[in-house]
């Protein structure tokens, strides 16, 4: 099963500059908030994941209709309500990689210069842990202005990229520097922004979610594992430049896009699946929660309940990654998680060592609001050599990429 496909089946590139890249793309009220549709299509073409956020007065030149309708899911305006569950100021934001402000008005840049969020999306732009992209658009006397100038110069200060303006014929009829620039120009901005893809020709091979040991057709061994985690190493390589392979257990998780995705069941099925594309991968996660037993013997269909054996007889299932770390190949780096509690780190060397592993991501099991369900996660990663890096708490695709990040350093 392929993960090529945009979100709710918009169509989107699987391999191009921004596959599997999250752009939130902040329309604001100029007219040139047309171009903004192109700078969309653009994106798309190039493999990115677009959320698009309005304000009331970009509304007035397209409807949010038309960004919906091109990205199959709902716009963030000050006026409509936000998905169930979702925060208006943080929708979007939050997950995405890239911010692009596109077109920005003179009154958007002295707003975000000055941190006022009067409206849904410049408090979402505040809140955004991005760096802002910023593409301006206004007349060339208001660009011009000393107090656009500060404005600018504060943003660029803060540490955000613009996009300037280019000189043409403004639409009241004025020429000079002031006019959006192209979409083929934000977008090449888009990917400088994003800087190097560290694991641009790199093959990464993730695994995900909890497996299933099965006593008959609806009875199993399983664990809370939502496989969040290692979806999320799965998006993030991606978005790195890896061409990602990611076997996963049963999950509700969306796929993301670009990724070859293998579902599997159980314990032994997710290591068939991972040593047939061991050979090929440079960066092997090992993020799945793989179950420690099964049933030597699952009983057919399903066992009426009076007629369940009094006792059950289990046995170890396979160790995945000692097996793999048994055939891996001179290059390879192998990275596995350690979900522990009471002495940590201690327990995760331990892991790394007797596993062949490189690095090992620790993760404390009783700490609150972090670990299996959570979008949060926290983690110390080792190595065998006495490196230890903290990893604060954060959404866990962020994480996912500080992971990876250092294993791209390792590799390279």
């Amino acid at each position: 099963m392929s993960g090529g496909a945009h979100q709710n089946g918009k169509p989107s590139a699987d391999r191009g500059r921004l596959a599997g890249v999250r752009c939130l793309l902040a329309v604001t009220g100029s007219i040139a908030a047309y171009k903004a549709v192109l700078v969309l299509r653009a994106l798309q073409e190039e493999g990115a994941v677009v959320r698009v956020a309005m304000t009331e007065a970009a509304t007035r030149f397209v409807t949010p209709l038309t960004f919906a309708s091109l990205t199959g899911v709902p716009v963030i305006t000050d006026t409509a309500p936000p998905a169930e569950g979702e925060i208006p100021h943080v929708a979007g934001g939050r997950e995405a990689e890239v911010v692009i402000v596109c077109p920005a008005t003179a009154n958007t840049l002295a707003k975000l210069a000055h941190g006022v969020a009067d409206n849904t999306v410049c408090a979402l732009l505040l809140a955004a842990p991005a760096r802002l992209l910023i593409a301006p658009a206004m007349n060339p006397r208001m660009w011009d202005h000393p107090a656009t100038r500060r404005n600018v110069a504060i943003l660029e200060g803060d540490g955000h990229h613009l996009v300037p303006p280019e000189r043409g014929a403004m639409a009241c009829g004025e020429v000079g520097e002031g006019r959006l620039a192209e979409p083929a120009r934000i977008v090449d901005a888009v990917v400088e922004h994003l800087g190097d893809r560290p694991l641009a020709g790199r093959r990464l091979l993730v695994s995900a979610g909890a497996t299933r040991e099965h006593l008959d057709a609806v009875r199993f061994l399983s664990n809370p594992s939502t496989g969040r985690m290692g979806f999320a190493i799965a998006e993030a390589g991606r978005a790195l430049g890896a061409e990602v392979t990611l076997v996963h257990g049963p999950t509700e998780v969306a796929v993301p896009a670009g990724v070859e995705a293998i579902p599997v069941v159980s314990a032994e099925e997710m290591l068939a699946a991972l040593r047939s594309h061991l050979a090929d991968c440079d960066l092997l996660v090992m993020a799945a929660a793989v179950g420690d037993l099964r049933f030597p013997a699952p009983l057919p269909g399903k066992c009426p309940k009076g007629e369940l054996p009094a006792a059950l007889t289990v046995e170890a299932t396979p160790d995945l990654l000692a097996t793999l770390a048994a055939e891996r190949r001179p290059g390879q780096l192998f990275v596995g998680f350690a979900a522990e509690s009471g002495d940590i780190e201690a327990h995760a060397l331990a892991k790394l060592r007797r596993k062949g592993m490189d690095l090992v991501v620790a993760n404390d099991i009783t700490a609150p609001g972090i670990g299996f369900a959570s979008p949060d996660n926290a983690a110390t990663l080792l190595d065998g050599d006495g490196g230890r890096w903290e990893l604060p708490r954060t959404d866990k695709r962020t994480l996912a990429r500080q992971i990876l990040l250092h294993a791209a350093r390792l590799l390279a």
